[in-house]
């Protein structure tokens, strides 16, 4: 019993606890990706540096808060930055909407044009970020680390693996819980959110409807704007910032909103999950904790590793590949990319 205890205690320091943390950052991205191609109907390949403008804009006010001595106790000094960056961000997002893509979206150019219109925001974006702050990593937690501690776990426990949950990793699960359930409740109840899955279903029925369409495009993008920004803070806080980084990030991002049904906000939450799981479940070593679980003699003796960790992204565009071939609307019957 104590084995089982001892494998589960691992395996949810080395999986379970990492899926939920990740899977919660790859879910608000997967959100702003949706977002944007179900209301405004294109792939906006610039929201991984959108998202790396917004840590950028969280890390220099928090290096100022530092500063000047100010701290938020035992939580993350970030938490105090990020409604500034948050503002900074939208800020960014509406003037890129009104610099490139109105254009384009007044010519009723095709969704072509506007992926090609995205990829150059994203090299602008990018070059922005790398100027500023540099491409190196950048780390900018402080307050404390753990909410339970491995060597506390044991001693209390008895066991031999002890249990670590980080406070960025609690953050970032009560974080997008609390974002989900508003972000659902505001497009199901509120009159600009109902215009908004208005226009997303029937962009000239809701013409005809007296919505406004630029308040629409407003609205998506503030939203885009604010869950990249927290997104990007999130996973910066539960690993670091690096900008080539979060550029990758674009890959699972993708994945999981197409695994979930593009176009879809609920299946970008249920695909973020997935691509997590399957990430960190093909790229862990489970040696140890098959050594938990079978006889001695059973024991195997290599990592029983199904890929390197250095083919994360591999298992993501793996499952891009394949939903895309076999189920090309996702869980949820999106739409077809």
């Amino acid at each position: 019993m104590t084995d089982i205890m001892n494998a589960t205690v691992l395996l949810s320091n080395f999986v379970i606890i990492p899926v939920l943390a990740y899977g919660s950052q790859l879910a608000l991205g997967a959100l702003g990706v949706t977002l944007v191609y179900g209301i405004l109907r294109f792939a906006n390949f610039a929201h991984g540096d959108l998202m790396a403008f917004g840590t950028m804009i969280t890390i220099l006010v928090t290096w100022w808060l530092q500063s000047i001595g100010v701290s938020f106790g035992p939580l993350p000094t970030a938490l105090l930055a990020l409604p500034v960056a948050i503002v900074f961000t939208i800020a960014m997002a509406l003037f890129t909407d009104r610099a490139v893509y109105r254009f384009y979206r007044r010519k009723r150019s095709t969704p072509a044009i506007f992926v090609i219109a995205s990829i150059g925001v994203m090299f602008v974006l990018n070059g922005i970020v790398r100027f500023i702050i540099g491409p190196n990593d950048q780390q900018f937690a402080d307050g404390e680390r753990f909410i339970i501690k491995a060597r506390s776990f044991k001693y209390m426990s008895g066991l031999n693996e002890g249990l670590a949950f980080k406070v960025s990793q609690g953050l970032t699960i009560g974080i997008v819980f609390v974002l989900a359930i508003s972000l659902f409740w505001f497009l199901q109840n509120t009159r600009t959110g109902k215009a908004m899955r208005a226009y997303s279903d029937n962009e000239d029925l809701a013409l005809l409807s007296g919505i406004d369409p630029e308040k629409v495009v407003m609205v998506t993008w503030i939203i885009t704007a604010a869950l990249a920004t927290i997104a990007g803070t999130l996973y910066g806080l539960d690993k670091s910032f690096k900008p080539f980084t979060y550029f990758q990030l674009l890959l699972p991002f993708f994945a999981a909103a197409i695994v979930g049904g593009i176009g879809k906000p609920v299946g970008a939450i249920i695909g973020g999950f997935v691509v997590a799981f399957s990430e960190i479940s093909i790229t862990y070593a489970y040696k140890k904790f098959l050594k938990y679980l079978v006889p001695e003699n059973w024991a195997p003796e290599g990592l029983v590793q199904f890929l390197s960790t250095d083919y994360k992204f591999a298992v993501s565009f793996l499952i891009l590949v394949l939903v895309l071939l076999i189920r090309p609307m996702g869980i949820l019957k999106g739409r077809v990319i």
